[in-house]
């Protein structure tokens, strides 16, 4: 029998490419607001003994996470086999150490409340900095979709003489393996933040790739500061307008407008925005089939 798929929320595009994909059956859901704002989730669809993939992006997880919640708990009442959570973003993430005394390491309490309700997890590189993968603070089973051979991909197709470009220490791990599989050359920056928008970018040594292409390659772009240095450097030392490719594209505020205006914006259709041009749904869908097996989908 064929997996349910409920969309939570979420970009429908890329729901209707993994149902499509999945040959799924698209769940029927009631959702709203009660006068006084608290939720209301009905579930239409018969899901008893069924695999059931929830779709939740929740790259804004304050206005999600509620609902979600509550849907996974009630399709486990409803007697649902297995009930997973595809979320291309994974959240609370980056608080995974106390930087200053009395922090909620928030990634650590979120892992829990999604183990508690979720059978298993899919999402798109999350941001594993301090931990080395998810099992570190996930209990459910945890499938991590890589966007490094989607992303060299797009370069081989659309760059001639790249050269990948990493804004800090923390993007190495993307950089680097996109490079490889790009067969191209890389380097990575050095950065001190000093707040939120307050980024300073050590200089790239650039003499001697005039004729390439700079390609900045970063897991998440947010308020773009970081991304928006480095640039100028670039400018500076007279190498061609270069590409900014993000695998997550938060871009709060006016980052994308102002990034845009010296840079060609990439990213990963993991959030959606404007800037999207490399699928994930192909790659999301065969680490979601992994989850449901013939032996859980008789």
């Amino acid at each position: 029998m064929n997996p349910i798929l409920f969309n939570l929320d979420s970009d429908p595009n890329l729901a209707n490419d993994i149902l499509s994909t999945l040959n799924a059956e698209p769940g029927r859901l009631e959702t709203r607001h009660f006068p006084d704002g608290e939720s209301y989730v009905r579930v239409l669809s018969d899901c008893k003994e069924r695999s059931i993939i929830i779709f939740c992006n929740l790259f804004q997880p304050d206005d999600k996470i509620l609902r979600l919640l509550f849907l996974a708990s009630t399709l486990k009442e409803l007697g649902a086999k297995r009930v997973g959570l595809c979320t291309p973003y994974l959240p609370y993430m980056r608080q995974d150490k106390r930087f200053k005394t009395g922090e909620c390491i928030t990634s650590r309490p979120f892992a829990e409340l999604l183990s508690t309700h979720l059978d298993w997890l899919v999402t798109l590189d999350p941001h594993l900095h301090r931990y080395h993968s998810l099992d570190e603070i996930y209990s459910l089973e945890s499938h991590v979709v890589h966007a490094a051979p989607l992303i060299a991909h797009w370069i081989n197709e659309h760059i001639e003489q790249p050269l990948l470009i990493g804004p800090d220490s923390e993007s190495e791990q993307w950089v680097s393996e996109v490079a490889k599989l790009a067969k191209a050359p890389f380097q990575v920056l050095t950065k001190i933040r000093s707040g939120d928008y307050d980024v300073d970018v050590s200089i790239p040594d650039v003499e001697k790739w005039h004729q390439h292409t700079p390609i900045l390659v970063d897991d998440i772009i947010s308020s773009g500061k970081t991304m928006q240095e480095t640039v100028n450097h670039l400018k500076t030392a007279g190498l061609s307008k270069p590409y900014c490719i993000g695998v997550h594209g938060l871009f709060a505020g006016s980052a994308y407008a102002d990034l845009s205006s010296s840079a060609n914006i990439v990213t990963c259709n993991s959030v959606p925005h404007e800037s999207n041009a490399i699928d994930i749904s192909t790659a999301l869908s065969h680490a979601i089939a992994r989850c449901i097996t013939p032996e859980n989908d008789d």
